[in-house]
């Protein structure tokens, strides 16, 4: 992914070359040619995506430089850095390092086997809050991921995850087991935020040129002193998703841009506030189409 973008694009090229730089190897190669089992090693693949989602809004601010600043960004889990340096509060260099760190440590706070993650789909978020109380039975297991409407992600240990599985097919939800290397954003990821909060210690950060939704609580940040806070309490918190979408409609937002690798988020949004328009960028052709999504706009 990207090497279209770095072959039109020098302000891509050089957010690449940048991330390199500051993560000492050239990880642009394994993002550019792979192989895939490199690239998704959780310790490449959160610098990978910050880096491809960070050259593709480069790659929009060089071909359209007087776009406006938004009213509002957001990122979901790992994108919230990437929302972080959209708006100048996180420096790139500083934000591949932190997501680098993030990775290593969300990967290394809990062995392998111990944890899962599930996505439970059909039941409501106060349902399945009810449910992980009911199935934790001393265990760790609550909602990880508030997505949309009738789509929650639940993570902590491995049985407790099984027992509040089989309470969702009890009530005729269904249950998808996720393909994941640990159990993110729930109470086993705490050594992971004691991690982060030390890596974050020595790093700058500046007031946002616009807010930023957080993933922790659903609410928007303008406060450059609360940024560190909300980026711990994210690591071992769930995310809130719904609610960050909802804030946006809220707010008088019509037109949204999914910036980065793949669509998941302008589905999500669709089915949480259809009356927002998303238009995912992540390519030659999606940037290609962006100055008429705008146009649409307003």
């Amino acid at each position: 992914m990207g090497r279209d973008l770095v072959e039109a694009s020098p302000a891509a090229a050089a957010i690449f070359a940048r991330a390199d730089a500051a993560l000492g190897e050239n990880l642009s190669t394994v993002i550019f040619e792979g192989p895939a089992e490199t690239l998704t090693l959780t310790a490449n693949a959160q610098p990978a995506i910050l880096t491809m989602s960070c050259a593709v809004l480069a790659a929009i601010r060089e071909r359209l430089p007087a776009l406006a600043w938004p009213t509002l960004v957001a990122g979901h889990s790992l994108g919230e850095y990437s929302a972080l340096v959209a708006v100048g509060a996180l420096s790139l260099e500083d934000a591949a390092r932190l997501v680098r760190a993030r990775g290593v440590a969300m990967q290394s706070a809990v062995a392998p086997g111990v944890g899962a993650m599930s996505a439970i789909l059909g039941i409501d978020r106060a349902a399945v809050e009810t449910i992980c109380a009911e199935a934790s039975q001393g265990d760790v297991v609550a909602p990880a991921n508030f997505n949309a409407p009738g789509q929650t992600v639940i993570a902590g240990h491995v049985a407790a995850v099984e027992r509040a599985g089989a309470l969702v097919a009890a009530r005729s939800g269904r249950v998808r087991p996720l393909n994941v290397s640990a159990p993110f954003h729930c109470a086993l990821m705490g050594p992971a935020a004691k991690a982060l909060e030390g890596e974050l210690a020595s790093v700058r950060v500046a007031s946002p040129r616009c807010p930023v939704v957080a993933n922790f609580d659903g609410r928007a940040n303008s406060d450059a002193d609360r940024v560190k806070e909300l980026l711990v309490k994210q690591v071992d918190g769930a995310v809130r998703w719904e609610e960050s979408v909802r804030l946006m409609a809220e707010t008088g937002i019509t037109h949204a841009i999914e910036i980065g690798p793949g669509k998941v988020l302008a589905g999500l949004v669709k089915r949480i506030a259809k009356e927002i328009k998303v238009l995912s960028v992540g390519d030659l052709p999606s940037l290609d189409a962006l100055p008429t999504f705008l146009a649409n706009a307003g």
